[in-house]
Order: structure tokens, then sequence, then C-alpha cells
């Protein structure tokens, strides 16, 4: 049984007071609306509808916490890039967002979700900017892979690596594919190591971190 398998609902935050302060560790997942962030949420944890995929890209508007047991949780985050939502309320998710990522100090790691055949878009090279300067790690999971050939899919994998490795070497990138599940155990284990607190060494000197 996988880590994720044992996802259950935890809460909804739609301000930062109301963040848990659960004293142990998170992973947030966001992406570009309509890029398959939800349905590579519910794949991971093998749940047709943990996470909400609407038909209405941009409806995720709250920060949704889902527990995986002993002080572990991954983080459902608005999408980005498209939403049919008042100026007003796109403005209070944002700036919800921004405070979130930059600041929370139990968050582990980011995975972006992009579209395998439209990666590194604009908003998504301004989200890595963005989250950088907390040092923290990101891995891109290429979504919809199965859209493309093999051959393909291979290639825009190669070449985002390249490009990666040049502008955002703290990113790492994997194929993904929600209906083939495909590259579930890659990002399982990526994931996993985040969500995993380091134990001490000991040795005869003392505590090594």
């Amino acid at each position: 049984m996988g880590l994720f398998s044992l996802a259950t609902f935890y809460t909804t935050v739609n301000h930062i007071k109301d963040l848990p302060m659960h004293g142990g560790r998170e992973v947030a997942f966001v992406g570009r609306s309509n890029a398959g962030k939800s349905s590579a949420i519910n794949t991971l944890a093998n749940h047709v509808r943990l996470a909400y995929t609407s038909k209405t890209p941009g409806r995720t508007q709250h920060l949704n916490y889902f527990s995986l047991g002993a002080d572990r949780y991954i983080v459902d985050l608005p999408g980005y890039g498209y939403a049919k939502v008042p100026p007003e309320a796109k403005r209070h998710w944002e700036a919800l967002l921004s405070v979130y990522l930059q600041k929370r100090a139990e968050l582990s790691g980011l995975v972006v979700i992009m579209d395998v055949r439209r990666p590194l878009l604009e908003l998504d090279e301004t989200m890595l900017d963005w989250f950088a300067t907390t040092g923290k790690p990101v891995h891109i999971l290429l979504t919809k892979s199965d859209k493309l050939s093999r051959q393909e899919s291979t290639l825009t994998l190669m070449k985002v690596k390249a490009y990666l490795a040049e502008h955002y070497p703290q990113c790492s990138v994997q194929l993904f594919s929600s209906l083939k599940k495909q590259g579930l155990e890659e990002a399982e284990a990526v994931i996993s190591a985040w969500l995993t607190p380091v134990e001490p060494f000991l040795t005869d000197e003392g505590v090594i971190d």
C-alpha cells in the first residue's frame, strides 16, 4: 500500500489565519488550470474523487488539505492562468497563495503540474521564479503524457530537463499519465522523501544533522 493511498480529506482553508498548526510536513500541488492537477492527486491516491475535478477551469479557489497520517499532508492549491471568478475573489486567493508558498514553514516542497504538450509557459516560469526564493525543492509532473507518442514525450522530457538544469537547478521532472497510471512510483518516491524527517546521525562525537 502506497503512502498516498492513505489520503483522506482534512480541511479547507480560505484565510492564512486558518492554516492548520499540525507541526508536521506538507507538500503542495499547483499548476495551470486544466493541466491535470486534481487528476494527478486522485491517481496517486488511487481515489476517483479525492480531489475535485471540475469541468470549469479555475474552480478550486481554496487550499484543500488531505492527511496521509503521522502529521503528513498534501495540499491542493488553486490553479493559475484562468478562472471565471470575480476580480476581488481572484485577488484574494492570489494573495493567499503568495503568502502560503513563500512563508509556510511546514511546506517541504512543491509539485508543479504541467501539460506535457505545453510545458514551461510564462506563468509556469513565473511560479518557479516565485518559489525559488524559498530554496525548497520542486518536482514537475508532465501530465497527459499518453497524449503524445513515446518518442515525442521522451524528447519533451529531455528538452525540459536540459532547460531546468540551466535555469532552475532546484527542479526535478518526470512524465506522468493519470489515464495510463504511468509515473506513479517515481512521483511517490520523490514526494515521500520530502515528507519524511531526516533522522540525525549519531557518532562517537555526538549528533550530526
